[in-house]
């Protein structure tokens, strides 16, 4: 429900389909039943985790690999914060004020962020998209799992009640976008780095599962 928020004046003008979308999917989630609720409450935050086990699955696989495959693992992360901050800068030249924020009669599940907290793009689609495409950059065979769980964080947004469809669109493309441009600019970057550091007998463990050439001779 509403639960009493104030609504406010725009500072950024919603499409008009995306408004009548978000009142379509929130009446439906305020129709269903109060686990699928609750549940969708939850996975809307905590499935941000979901990924970091990802990451780790991926680093894990890639201490098989070559220096190439650890180092798309290592940066899938970096690149992930790195479509985070660019979504931050544009989120504050949109200034969008959240639906449960502008609009009358708004129903949504989750807590509405606080006033200042902007809606577009979302950072929550960014993030997870992000998270998924740089996790495919790094393992392709990963992304028929990575981006579903990142679709469905996008969409359960919106379920919540905490942001229109089009905040979700624009962070979903933007998150891929720039997570899978930085992975593979960091990873020509950083790849003889790498190389070299599992030359060294105290970082071999994390980044290589293969014996040196000497050991096994």
């Amino acid at each position: 429900m509403n639960n009493g928020q104030p609504v406010v004046e725009l500072a950024f003008n919603p499409p008009v389909f995306s408004v009548d979308w978000y009142r379509d999917v929130t009446s439906f989630a305020a129709s269903t039943p109060g686990w699928v609720q609750s549940l969708a409450d939850l996975f809307t935050d905590a499935g941000l985790l979901l990924f970091v086990v990802l990451f780790c699955l991926g680093w894990w696989r890639a201490r098989r690999g070559d220096a190439r495959a650890m180092t798309l693992a290592l940066v899938a992360p970096v690149a992930t914060v790195v479509a985070y901050l660019v979504n931050s800068v544009v989120k504050d030249e949109f200034r969008e004020v959240r639906p449960c924020r502008a609009l009358a009669h708004a129903a949504h599940i989750a807590a509405c962020p606080a006033a200042n907290d902007w809606s577009f793009p979302s950072n929550h689609a960014t993030i997870a998209a992000a998270a998924a495409a740089a996790i495919a950059v790094a393992w392709r065979q990963l992304a028929v799992l990575s981006l579903p769980i990142a679709a469905l964080m996008a969409f359960s947004r919106v379920f919540v009640g905490v942001h229109y469809p089009h905040d979700v669109m624009a962070g979903f493309v933007e998150g891929a976008v720039v997570a899978a441009v930085a992975s593979l600019l960091l990873t020509r970057l950083l790849t003889g780095t790498v190389a070299r550091c599992r030359g060294v007998p105290a970082l071999r463990p994390a980044l290589s599962a293969r014996r040196p050439a000497h050991a096994r001779a």
